[in-house]
């Protein structure tokens, strides 16, 4: 065993190569400590042709087994001469596939794995936040001399430590950060995690240090934080942030990962911490136990109230810990199956982590690796919406892993696979699955079982993803018939559970690739009998489950739909929760939804009323009616396509050019619409800041808003047996100024 190796009893929390190819571990003792070792290791890559002897030197080459573009692999005797050979290789027009980053190399030469024994109550988990100050009032602005480091927050294992600006001197400020420096060295996290940690917390720090001259010493192994520019993809969206790297530790952004939570959830309006702890759980709303403080406020409670703001600085971290302690386990459990490290499994999508898998069973059978086939569009998943309107005593059953399961049933392995070890390695970690999912019922604690079930969670992510890791067409080993024949006979199978439903006098409602919303009266009250009724038509392997009943549900239009258990209300779809409606609209939204259910008596026909009386006279809070949206380009490259006669012309990034500093792509920017002028007719020309709202020189457009209810009211009349009325143009406001 090597001295980077851990024993049976112990864990690699933390891996890191340095530029001479030594390779820096930490390694989590039987006993709690962290002890650093260190170990050699051979960089490796796989290639499409041989180069030249000279390009060769200091490497080793040699052929492959099977058939594949990449059908060389060479290993290098230092990370010098790896280096040296890409740069080269690349030069002579050599194809070459190298893993990135180098750690994961490591990790996947040795079958080596982080956390492999650790709980993951046991990972040093530090959470991490500051507050600054401003000199001139603007937003703060490290590159400005007095906008200084006012604290710096620190919590691990429960316990806090507020490092606080001692005056508003350079020396103060260069203390400070040293001591945020100490601090990191006693307690040596394996993790650091923020809310906004990327694209502000570590950004700020490194700025200000390096103005006073203070070294971004947060790494282990006393190395220096790494800093590049990066981008994120989150569903539809891409944000720009600035990638923080920590030899030998991981950081984690909540924000991130809240945001990436949401895309199949769809439910957060909103990604900021306290609206995030809310939403989570970990404070409840409108609670009188947290400290809260305005933005413009913090710098004037540090000088007048610290108490306060120092309750203030320990609730962040509390909500940031709580938000990790939610989402982050999914994550612990990837990085214990894949080889990579916390940061990357954060950061990068399914398909590079599966690929991870295959290319470790490649690499060890010394076989020749694909390029990635191109992968034809093809039909997806059976989706329907059959009836609209509330409908009541409502089941839901939903074929357990379907697609997954299809894949086993059939029985064949992608066609570029020629070690064939996709449905083999898909069998195993369902089997794994199985067993976690098992033991998070039966383990003898509560600390057992609930980290069975964050493996168990993890693993059923896992297998889900490797029928969407076929229909990629970056994916190595994808391949888009196999994936289109797994869809084509999950839309038969629904049909044919549709069909046996309403033989059983059931009311289908909706259907979405692998689940089923129906209303029976006859069931409601034992939907296991009807399970037992219809599971009998399903192929071997394939597993129906009962997953819910539900009191009501409103059918609203395909895919969109709401139900109500009795307790609580859940949204699906994007056109009854979009996180662009303004709030005004949202809670009569909202009123509308409860109404309907049954879970609230009030109708929202009241508050329209109340609500247009309010606009019409001034007096509505601006607030109400400000639009949010996520910035999809960056101002600054808005500014010059604009210039330059590009088009379209959008109000959120015209918003964005009215403040200072100007925000990142993939923030969210708020603004309302003003009264008309000759000339600026158009959103775009009218938008304006939240922020720099004047209700004298500015003030926003009743007639605009008034004619937004009036659309809300026509979209929605029919489900409360109603006729839409619009405002008449007499009451509303007309152009600004005239």
């Amino acid at each position: 065993m090597s001295d980077a190796a851990a024993s049976s009893a112990e864990s690699l929390t933390g891996v890191w190569i340095d530029d001479a190819g030594v390779v820096h571990t930490t390694v989590a003792t039987a006993d709690g400590r962290r002890e650093h070792r260190t170990d050699q290791f051979r960089p490796f890559a796989w290639l499409n042709d041989t180069p030249s002897d000279g390009v060769l030197t200091g490497m080793q080459i040699e052929r492959l087994a099977g058939e594949g573009a990449f059908d060389r692999m060479v290993h290098a005797e230092s990370l010098e001469a790896f280096s040296r050979f890409l740069k080269e290789a690349k030069a002579a027009s050599i194809g070459v596939d190298s893993i990135r980053p180098i750690e994961s190399q490591y990790l996947l030469q040795r079958r080596e794995r982080l956390y492999r024994q650790l709980p993951f109550h046991e990972l040093r988990r530090c959470q991490l936040d500051i507050e600054t100050c401003t000199a001139d009032g603007e937003f703060c602005d490290p590159s400005k001399p007095d906008d200084r480091v006012l604290a710096i927050g620190l919590r691990m294992a429960g316990k806090s430590r507020l490092l606080l600006l001692e005056e508003r001197t350079d020396a103060a400020e260069k203390k400070l950060l040293e001591s945020f420096i100490a601090a990191l060295a006693e307690w040596d996290p394996d993790v650091i995690e923020g809310h906004n940690i990327f694209k502000f917390d570590l950004d700020y720090l490194r700025h200000r240090g390096r103005r006073l001259g203070v070294p971004s010493l947060w790494g282990r192994y006393g190395q220096k934080a790494q800093f590049r520019s990066s981008r994120l993809k989150i569903a539809e969206r891409w944000i720009d942030f600035v990638r923080c790297d920590l030899p030998g530790r991981a950081v984690v952004d909540t924000f991130f990962l809240a945001q990436i939570y949401d895309i199949t959830t769809r439910e957060m309006t909103s990604y900021g911490l306290k609206e995030a702890a809310v939403y989570f759980g970990v404070t409840p709303e409108d609670s009188a136990e947290r400290t809260y403080i305005e933005g413009p406020r913090i710098q004037e409670a540090f000088e007048n109230d610290r108490a306060r703001f120092c309750a203030y600085l320990e609730d962040d971290l509390r909500e940031t810990a709580g938000i990790a302690d939610q989402l982050l386990p999914t994550y612990f459990e990837q990085v214990r199956a894949f080889p990579t490290n916390l940061q990357e499994a954060t950061l990068r999508g399914a398909t590079s982590k599966i690929d991870l898998l295959f290319l470790e069973e490649y690499y060890h059978a010394r076989q020749a690796c694909p390029l990635p086939p191109e992968v034809q569009p093809f039909e997806g998943g059976y989706t329907r919406s059959f009836r609209e309107g509330v409908f009541r005593h409502v089941l839901h059953f939903d074929v357990a892993s379907l697609y997954p399961s299809l894949l086993l049933h059939i029985g064949r392995n992608p066609r570029n696979d020629t070690l064939g070890t996709f449905i083999p390695m898909l069998r195993r970690l369902r089997e794994y699955r199985l067993t976690y999912k098992q033991l998070a019922r039966t383990a003898p604690t509560i600390e057992e079982r609930a980290e069975a079930q964050a493996r168990q969670t993890a693993f059923k992510i896992l297998i889900n993803s490797f029928y969407g890791y076929l229909g990629f067409s970056g994916a190595r080993f994808g391949d888009g018939e196999l994936a289109a024949e797994v869809t084509r006979r999950g839309r038969e199978l629904l049909q044919l559970l549709i069909d046996e439903f309403s033989k059983h006098d059931c009311v289908i409602l909706e259907a979405d690739t692998d689940g089923i919303y129906l209303s029976s009266e006859r069931y409601y009250d034992k939907p296991e009998e009807l399970l037992a009724l219809v599971e009998s038509i399903l192929p071997a392997g394939i597993e129906l489950e009962y997953d819910g009943r539900y009191e009501a549900m409103w059918c609203y239009k395909a895919k969109n739909y709401a139900l109500y258990d009795g307790h609580e209300v859940t949204l699906r779809g994007s056109a009854l929760r979009s996180r662009g409606i303004e709030p005004y609209l949202k809670k009569l939204s909202d009123q509308l939804i409860h109404f309907l259910l049954g879970a609230s008596k009030e109708s929202p026909l009241q508050q329209l009323e109340d609500y247009r009386t309010r606009i019409r006279s001034g007096t509505f809070p601006v607030a109400e009616l400000a639009k949010s949206e996520t910035l999809s380009q960056n101002p600054d490259a808005y500014e010059r396509l604009i210039a330059a006669g590009g088009k379209p012309r959008r109000a959120s990034a015209e918003v964005a050019l009215q403040l200072s500093p100007r925000p990142r792509m993939g923030e969210r920017v708020h603004y309302y619409v003003t009264g008309k002028i000759k000339g600026r007719s158009a959103d775009w020309q009218r938008a304006r800041a939240l922020a720099l709202f004047d209700p004298q020189q500015w003030p926003y457009d009743s007639s605009y808003y008034l004619d937004k209810l009036d659309d809300w009211l026509e979209r929605y009349a029919p489900f409360l047996g109603v006729e839409a009325t619009r405002t008449p143009p007499a009451e509303v406001q007309g152009e600004l100024f005239g």
